[in-house]
C-alpha cells in the first residue's frame, strides 16, 4: 500500500507562537516528528506541507521533502486538515502521482515513536477500515455515560439513556482522539470528503507519554515529560 505522510505545520499559531520550530530539549518541535516519519518503514513518501518560509527551511534542514509551499488560503484558522489534506493529494495527482491513503502526523503530538505508526499503518492494512485514528481511554469518571447535559435548568444523561450505569465496571470503554496518527484512504478522502468515513479503526496509545501540545501549560508538560525520557 502506498501511504502518504504528511506533517501539517503551518505559521500562524495562536496558542504558542511559533511552536512547530520552538526548541523542546535540545531539538526544534517539528524534528520530533520528523524524525518518527522518517524512521517508519512502511510510509512510502513523507512531506511537509507549510505556509511558512522559515518552517520550510527548518524542515529541509532536517532533511525533509518540502514540494510546495502551502498557498496562504490554506493556513488559515479556519483552515481544516481536510482541506490541507486534499491539496497534497491534488499536487501528487498533477505530478502523475498517486497513494493508496494518507497518514496525517501533527508536530504538536512529539512523543509518538516510529513504531507506533508502523504499527497503525499494520493494522490499517489488515483490518481494512475506511479511516483508522490514535485514542487514548476516557478515565471513567468522564464516560460518556456518566456526562449530564443541561437542558432548561435540568439535567440528562449525555448518551440519552433514561438510567444511568451505577457501576463503574459495567461501564463501556470510551476513547479520545489523541492527535497522534490520523490513517485515511484516499479515495475515502476524495469521494467522500471525509477523513474518517463510517468504518474507523483506532490504534489505542493510553500506555505512552502523551501531550498535544496548544498552549505554554502544554508545552511544560512536553518538556516535563521529556526530563523523565532521559
Amino acid at each position: 500500500m502506498k501511504i502518504l505522510g504528511i506533517i501539517p505545520a503551518r505559521g500562524g499559531s495562536k496558542g504558542l507562537k511559533r511552536k512547530n520550530i520552538l526548541p523542546l530539549g535540545e531539538k526544534p518541535l517539528l524534528q520530533y516528528t520528523c524524525e518518527s516519519a522518517r524512521n517508519s518503514k512502511l510510509l512510502t513518501k513523507v512531506i511537509l506541507s507549510s505556509d511558512d518560509e522559515e518552517i520550510i527551511e527548518v524542515a529541509k534542514g532536517l532533511g525533509l521533502e518540502v514540494p510546495f509551499k502551502r498557498p496562504d488560503n490554506l493556513a488559515q484558522d479556519t483552515t481544516t486538515s481536510l482541506e490541507v489534506v486534499k491539496h497534497a493529494l491534488q499536487y501528487f495527482k498533477d505530478k502523475g502521482e498517486s497513494f493508496d491513503a494518507v497518514c496525517l502526523l501533527q508536530p504538536t503530538t512529539p512523543f509518538r515513536e516510529s513504531e507506533l505508526i508502523d504499527k497503525a499503518i499494520q493494522k490499517f492494512i489488515s483490518d481494512s477500515p475506511d479511516s483508522l485514528v490514535s485514542v487514548r481511554e476516557v478515565p471513567h469518571e468522564y464516560n460518556p455515560h456518566w456526562i449530564f447535559e443541561e437542558k432548561e435548568g435540568r439535567l440528562s444523561i449525555a448518551t440519552g439513556e433514561k438510567e444511568i450505569i451505577t457501576r463503574r465496571q459495567e461501564l463501556p470503554k470510551a476513547y479520545f482522539r489523541d492527535g497522534a496518527i490520523y490513517l485515511t484512504k484516499t479515495s475515502m478522502i476524495l469521494n467522500q470528503n471525509s477523513l474518517y468515513g463510517k468504518n474507523i479503526g483506532f490504534i489505542d496509545t493510553t500506555d505512552s507519554p502523551y501531550v498535544n501540545i496548544d498552549t505554554p501549560s502544554d508545552w511544560e508538560k512536553a518538556e516535563s515529560i521529556l526530563n523523565t525520557m532521559k
